[in-house]
């Protein structure tokens, strides 16, 4: 079962690497929903429940939030992060460190419902790909630590080039005139 997780987690790399490169935020959460497909799978195959519960609930909010994003949306997903949450804590006895993956899901579910702006995003999931990764390195999962180092790599440097791009940008605007 190990090599067909690690194929799920190679598909979730691949397409969040390029769904974290998308300027349109719904193209992003489209994008971003098959990675979190293949991740859920992934960590699924692994025996990770919490952080296969979580891809998965993300899959259906990006793609939920292409078109509604909504307090009612909001408060959906979260009760369902929680309802699965205290359900793997205390009824299936589960470990504390579960914690780690459902704060993670709880961000990206507040930031993908919430924001519009896919600079504000990045810029949220910062947090929430730090707990995965935690998370993912606690539960072994190669492809899963992989895919937070990428995506926090692909945060990064998509922040840097707008940063770069709207500095080009806003000197090109303040350059004053020659006389």
């Amino acid at each position: 079962m190990l090599p067909v997780a690690e194929i799920f987690g190679a598909i979730a790399v691949v397409f969040n690497f390029i769904g974290y490169r998308q300027s349109d935020i719904n193209r992003y959460r489209v994008i971003s929903a098959i990675a979190l497909l293949s991740v859920s799978i992934h960590f699924f195959l692994l025996g990770a429940m919490a952080a296969g519960i979580g891809c998965m609930l993300a899959c259906i909010r990006n793609i939920v939030a292409t078109k509604y994003r909504g307090l009612t949306v909001l408060i959906t997903f979260v009760t369902a992060n929680l309802g699965f949450f205290f359900f793997e804590l205390f009824w299936l006895d589960h470990s504390w460190t579960i914690i780690i993956a459902y704060a993670s899901s709880l961000i990206f579910t507040v930031g993908s419902i919430s924001l519009t702006s896919a600079k504000r995003i990045r810029q949220w999931f910062i947090l929430a790909e730090i707990l995965g990764l935690t998370y993912a390195i606690m539960v072994g999962s190669i492809f899963g630590t992989v895919f937070n180092i990428t995506n926090l790599l692909s945060i990064f440097y998509t922040l840097y080039q707008d940063s770069t791009a709207e500095k080009k940008a806003l000197a090109e605007k303040t350059v004053l005139p020659k006389e």
